[in-house]
């Protein structure tokens, strides 16, 4: 396996006379824009508000874990805090990152279309993901949360008095943009590829957003029936979780993880997408095992949703059901280690290139691995015992959302912001984020494993003094990260502006994406494309596409 230092990238003199960036200025047609790659920016910036936001409340806790007397916050501010970092990292910035600013920005591409196939409804879903931030806000504004962002009952039907009414609604309505999504996303993939696009020359990333829009149309209305009963009984004193009224809290727990862990699946199926497109580009192969990763995404999308109780494996059920639960969560790790297996086979004796992107999908892999490992330790009944609630959980789930998901989601950003933007943004500069990235997050995650696998409590602002070292090089390690999070935003901003014209396809990619301009046209496509060969012909003088 040879590797040099990064791909060589043609220098073009200037951008496209007219793109979608250019075409009809103004506020105004940008909030009634119809244009799939312009609704993806406005998620895109929406969503990096959030992700700061939730980061800010991160930062908070961290110096709070710095000390074990628990000295700066009281600890109902406390609850409040780690409650609305979750409830901003899951809901308004992991499930919709990829799907809702990658995903629509390509899918369209990549298949070949002009649009999404409900373009009005596509400009609704960001509208109505706003109005249920903005119900989350004003929850911030009016106190916090303090339930932590799982809402067990009875804590959020009745017995603290803070608004979770007004958060439950807001999650409510942010939940109908996921539906509109994937159910466009779907419609799109079914009935608006180019002549020649068959399933079995889809591109990975198309396949990995398809399987996770099933789990938003099937599973999102599981969670909206929850969050509506729990506001029943929290308005009404209706007996359906609290067991003060008659209600099974229990109940609760089943209808939440229902959709709460098939919803990991959507956070890290599209991230899971990014790689494929990663990693294949940049070692200049065909992905090995093309319909193995494919198919393995529709898997791990059916076993999401038949796993949801090894969160409860310490709530009162059955012996018997936990021992059904705890086999189904090891079958789930089967298909993702296949993509794993497959991208590292990939790689094999390819000419791998360590640009940006490329450091950002290795640093997903070996991340996810250790996460996914891990995963295993808490499917199995006698170990999750032990170590349930407690950081190990915490670490363990870190390390798949932030250590897969948000890598992938940066790697995306750098892969594709030449194709969404035009220009180019400071190599040396990006790398170094990535390196940086990768070392704070693993100086602040993996010492939690320890202080889970020790004893200590998450949740907790005070803590027995033995674990104080690991928290402050946890805390320290979160200074880090946090300085890998700034710099991208910083270069970025720079590179709208400074950044060197990057030419249609800088990195010598295949796939339909690159073969308009960037940044692409309002129509994507002057005329429709014709798709002539399989993905991924690295190396091959085949053409993608003809025009006609």
């Amino acid at each position: 396996m040879s590797t040099v230092n990064q791909v060589a990238i043609p220098k073009v003199e200037v951008m496209p006379e007219k793109h979608y960036l250019n075409d009809n200025y103004g506020i105004r047609s940008w909030l009634l824009t119809k244009d799939h790659k312009r609704i993806a920016v406005l998620y895109l910036f929406t969503i990096t508000f959030f992700f700061f936001l939730g980061g800010l409340f991160a930062a908070l806790i961290r110096l709070e874990l710095l000390t074990p007397q628990g000295d700066l916050f009281q600890s109902d501010t406390y609850n409040k805090l780690f409650t609305m970092h979750g409830v901003n990292m899951i809901f308004f910035f992991l499930i919709p990152s990829v799907p809702a600013v990658l995903g629509n920005f390509l899918v369209p591409l990549m298949v070949g279309a002009k649009d999404l196939a409900f373009p009005k409804i596509n400009l609704l879903s960001w509208y109505i993901f706003i109005a249920g931030a903005a119900f989350a806000l004003a929850a911030l504004v009016s106190g916090g949360v303090d339930t932590g962002w799982t809402f067990y009952t009875p804590l959020s039907s009745g017995f603290l008095k803070t608004p979770v009414v007004v958060l439950g609604v807001g999650i409510l309505i942010a939940g109908f943009a996921s539906i509109f999504t994937g159910l466009n996303f779907i419609v799109t993939v079914h009935r608006m590829r180019a002549p020649g696009l068959t399933w079995g020359r889809l591109p990975l990333f198309v396949w990995a957003n398809y399987a996770a829009s099933l789990i938003m149309v099937l599973g999102t209305p599981v969670l909206a029936i929850t969050l509506i009963l729990l506001v029943l009984e929290r308005g009404f004193h209706i007996g359906i979780f609290d067991p003060k009224l008659g209600g099974d809290p229990v109940l609760f727990q089943h209808m939440f993880w229902f959709y709460s862990h098939p919803a990991v699946y959507i956070m890290i199926l599209p991230g899971m997408g990014v790689i494929s497109e990663i990693i294949t580009c940049f070692s200049r192969k065909r992905v090995f095992g093309y319909t193995f990763i494919a198919f393995s995404s529709i898997a791990i999308a059916v076993f999401g949703f038949v796993v949801w109780a090894h969160h409860m494996f310490v709530a009162g059920i059955s012996t018997y059901s936990a021992l059904v639960f705890s086999l189904l969560s090891f079958a789930v790790a089967i298909p993702s280690a296949v993509k794993v297996f497959n991208w590292t086979a990939t790689m094999y004796k390819g000419s791998v290139t360590l640009s940006t992107p490329m450091l950002y999908a290795l640093g997903f892999i070996g991340l996810f691995t250790i996460g996914g490992l891990t995963g295993l330790f808490l499917a199995a009944l006698g170990l999750d015992i032990h170590v349930h609630d407690t950081y190990f959980v915490v670490a363990h789930f870190h390390y798949v959302m932030v250590g897969g998901m948000v890598m992938a989601y940066l790697g995306g950003l750098h892969f594709w912001w030449p194709k969404m933007t035009g220009r180019l943004y400071p190599e040396a500069w990006a790398k170094m984020a990535a390196l940086i990235t990768f070392i704070g997050f693993n100086l602040t995650f993996f010492p939690q494993f320890i202080l889970g696998y020790l004893g200590m409590p998450r949740r907790y602002h005070a803590y027995p003094e033995e674990f104080q070292v690991l928290n402050v090089l946890s805390s320290a390690g979160a200074s880090v990260l946090a300085v890998g999070f700034i710099l991208p935003l910083i270069y970025f901003l720079y590179s709208l502006r400074y950044g060197q014209v990057a030419g249609n396809n800088p990195w010598k990619a295949t796939g339909l994406e690159w073969e308009t301009t960037s940044p692409p046209p309002t129509h994507n496509f002057e005329e429709t494309p014709i798709v002539t060969c399989d993905p991924y012909n690295y190396g091959d003088d085949e053409e993608v596409h003809v025009v006609k």
